[in-house]
């Protein structure tokens, strides 16, 4: 870190925090007096691909009788298991956690909604987030005509940017490696074809 431009940065903030958490020790804000400042919320989230690990793991909410797959709260479909008639999609229509949805090139906007259908019949905002994963060189011709298409179909549906899937490059040895600039090009690519607002909004922060 010390060799890096953003050491000064770094250690900057670091004593600020410092600063803040002696602030608060002395205004008598600690673990002990306050226990809430011990703990924090997380959230957990991966690919459901093991179908009978994510069974094994489902339960029946004794309260409003929904199912859920308690292994993540968030559980995505991959491109290896997004086709229609799939075990995969069959499996995340029947549970009532958030669901993600990875859009690359190999689908058509048409599949899209077929699935986003499949999915979330009462368009239930929240339910669905599409997640980009093109590649900095086929973002922009290819997210447009998926975007085009949700916002027709009416479907309620949170875009996120996945820039690293896309932009792999595997050396004959076999090692991955992914260029922070490609990562960068994709994310801007994916703000420019979801929205301006989001754009201007995110080009402010990556300046």
């Amino acid at each position: 870190m010390g060799r890096s431009e953003w050491a000064k940065k770094y250690s900057e903030t670091a004593d600020r925090i410092g600063e803040a958490l002696d602030f608060m020790e002395a205004c008598g804000v600690t673990p002990e007096t306050v226990p809430q400042i011990k703990g924090t919320k997380f959230y957990t989230s991966h690919e459901a691909l093991l179908l009978p690990y994510e069974q094994a793991l489902t339960r029946q909410d004794s309260l409003t009788g929904g199912w859920y797959d308690t292994s993540a709260h968030f559980l995505w479909i991959g491109d290896r298991t997004r086709f229609e008639g799939s075990a995969h999609v069959e499996f995340l229509r029947g549970i009532g956690n958030p669901i993600g949805l990875k859009c690359g090139p190999s689908l058509a906007p048409e599949a899209l909604i077929k699935m986003l259908d499949t999915l979330n019949p009462n368009h239930e905002p929240g339910r669905i987030t599409l997640i980009s994963r093109f590649g900095h060189d086929k973002v922009e011709a290819g997210l447009p005509p998926l975007v085009r298409a949700v916002k027709a179909s009416g479907h309620p549906v949170i875009w996120s940017c996945d820039p690293m899937h896309g932009n792999v490059i595997k050396s004959a040895s076999g090692y991955k490696t992914r260029p922070f600039e490609r990562i960068l090009a994709e994310v801007r690519g994916f703000l420019r074809c979801t929205g301006p607002k989001a754009h201007l909004r995110a080009e402010s922060i990556l300046k």
